[in-house]
C-alpha cells in the first residue's frame, strides 16, 4: 500500500498509543502539513446521535477555537440545514471546499458555514465504521480559497482510516449521556 502521509503524522501514529495524545498530536500535525488556520476532529456515537468537538487545533488567537461543553445530540434538521453533514452521514466520500463563497449550494451550504465555522476553505474527512459515521476530521482556512492537492485529499483519507479504531474507541469510552446537552 502507498504511504501519503508525510513523516511526522506517521510519527505521532507510530508512537501516540492513548487517544487524547494521539488526536492532540495529530491536529498540530495536520495543521502544518495542509498550512491551515485550524483543525478539529468531531467525534459522534452513531446510535444515539450524541456528538462533541472533541479536539481542536488553531495556528493562532485569531482563529476562533472550537470547544463544546459536552456531548450533544444531533439537531434533527442538521441534514437539512448541512449538506456536507448529511453526506458524511450517508457515510459518502469525504468533501473538499476550495471557496465557500462559489461552492455548489447542494454541497454546501454557505451561511451554515458562514453562521457556524467562519472558514474559507476545508475538508470534511468522514470517519465511518461499518456503514456508520463515528466523526468528522476538518482542517480548514480561514481568509482565502484553498486548492487541496491530490496528495493532500489521498492523505487525509489514509490518515482518517489510520484513526478509525481509535475514534470508535474514544468514543465509546468517553461517550456518556449523563453530559448530554441539547
Amino acid at each position: 500500500m502507498l504511504n501519503f502521509l508525510p513523516l511526522s503524522i506517521v510519527n505521532v501514529l507510530d508512537t501516540s498509543s492513548k487517544p487524547d495524545v494521539l488526536f492532540t498530536a495529530l491536529l498540530l500535525e495536520v495543521g502544518a502539513y495542509l498550512d491551515c488556520d485550524r483543525c478539529f476532529l468531531y467525534l459522534r456515537e452513531p446510535s444515539t446521535g450524541l456528538g462533541k468537538v472533541t479536539f481542536c487545533w488553531v495556528r493562532n488567537d485569531n482563529i476562533p477555537m472550537i470547544n463544546d461543553e459536552g456531548w450533544k445530540l444531533d439537531s434533527p434538521s442538521l441534514s437539512d440545514r448541512d449538506p456536507m453533514f448529511a453526506a458524511a452521514l450517508r457515510t459518502e466520500p469525504s468533501i473538499t471546499i476550495e471557496d465557500v463563497e462559489t461552492a455548489s449550494p447542494d454541497i454546501l451550504n454557505k451561511q451554515f458555514e458562514r453562521e457556524n465555522f467562519g472558514h474559507r476553505a476545508l475538508i470534511h474527512a468522514h470517519i465511518c465504521c461499518e456503514g456508520q459515521l463515528w466523526g468528522v476530521l476538518q482542517p480548514s482556512v480561514f481568509d482565502r480559497p484553498r486548492q487541496w492537492t491530490q496528495l493532500e485529499q489521498a492523505a487525509i483519507e489514509q490518515l482518517v482510516q489510520a484513526i478509525t479504531r481509535s475514534v470508535t474507541s474514544y468514543v465509546m469510552s468517553h461517550n456518556q449521556p449523563v453530559s448530554v446537552q441539547s
